[in-house]
């Protein structure tokens, strides 16, 4: 099951980022398939008023953070429920000043407090996904403010519905990447504690003791990759909170619905679509974060990658045929480099 799970989700992935990549290929023998492929990504401004056939309205977007909330916080519930009650670490108190060599590759200095069957890189592997899930859900719940509370979408604003139904298929893979490796055993666990509380019934279920500090410490002992990780995913989510209120701001001051102006501020005066470079910086922050030794999350962060480079690059041509005055030192996505 692990196997098919994995190779499922890479392959997706794979699928998924060889046509941007074909797209992007300076052929001309490509531009059908160019233009076929970027009539699927355009949306909001970038899509013309005469390509309304099979699109939503870009409003719907709200529906990929739903989706990403209910299912991420399913995923990191049972995941983090599972590594509680089966792979809680407790540091050997004699060997606590080796902590840092441990993490550093050295000594080995974390042991099973219920159970000792499990090697220590497999207690590593299963705080890590809950630690990426973790991450993933502060996101996903700041996406979802901001379709509520920060985007004033317009009432002409339309989408793809391909471009929906990858963003909904997205909001399902990926948190699911973030902790494919023990996946099967965290859905094995829920499930059999589903079916023991049927079977015995609330009244007959043992009485479980959360202790606290057991339930968050792990976390606190991963390694410094984990942390180092973590402070670049913060450091992309906030500059994408300022992006993204920035653009959220333009449509107050606009006197027209489809009437749209030059952003400015944060890291808009550097890139055309800083919010997309500061999602690269998100996602290359998990695979920071996983340690960079799954190949799954690094074929993850290639979509990614993959998709926003393409769609930044019609949002930056879209600019410069809107706006003659549009700064010339603003770059596509990534400064300095393109």
């Amino acid at each position: 099951m692990e196997v098919g799970l994995v190779g499922l989700l890479r392959a997706a992935w794979i699928a998924g980022t060889l046509p941007i990549l074909i797209a992007s290929l300076p052929s001309s023998r490509l531009s059908g398939f160019r233009d076929a492929l970027s009539g699927f990504a355009k949306r909001g401004k970038t899509m013309q008023s005469s390509s309304q056939r099979f699109t939503i309205p870009q409003r719907f977007f709200c529906h990929f953070y739903w989706v990403a909330v209910v299912w991420t916080t399913l995923l990191l519930v049972t995941t983090w429920m599972y590594a509680y009650t089966t792979a809680p670490m407790v540091s050997e108190p004699f060997l606590y000043s080796s902590i840092a060599s441990y993490l550093t590759g050295g000594s080995h200095i974390l042991s099973w407090h219920k159970s000792r069957s499990t090697s220590l890189k497999q207690i590593y592997m299963v705080w890590r996904s809950v630690f990426l899930l973790l991450l993933m859900e502060v996101q996903v719940l700041r996406r979802l403010f901001e379709t509520i509370y920060v985007f004033n979408y317009s009432p002409s604003a339309r989408m793809h519905i391909f471009s929906y139904l990858i963003g909904l298929f997205f909001y399902m893979a990926a948190p699911l990447s973030l902790c494919c490796n023990c996946i099967p055993e965290v859905y094995e666990f829920a499930v059999n504690g589903v079916a023991e509380f049927i079977v015995r019934g609330k009244s007959q279920m043992p009485a479980i003791e959360f202790d606290w500090w057991e339930f968050v410490n792990p976390l606190v002992k991963l390694g410094w990759r984990q942390w180092i990780g973590a402070a670049i995913f913060f450091w992309g989510w906030v500059h994408q909170q300022r992006c993204h209120v920035i653009l959220g701001s333009l449509r107050d001051h606009m006197e027209q619905v489809d009437e749209y102006v030059i952003p400015h501020g944060d890291w808009f005066e550097i890139v055309s679509s800083p919010h997309y470079l500061a999602e690269i910086v998100i996602y290359a922050s998990l695979v920071v974060v996983s340690g960079g030794a799954d190949l799954t999350i690094w074929l993850l962060f290639a979509f990614v990658v993959a998709n926003l480079v393409f769609a930044a690059a019609e949002t930056h041509r879209w600019y410069l045929r809107k706006f003659d005055n549009y700064p010339s030192n603003r770059l596509v996505i990534f400064p300095f480099i393109y």
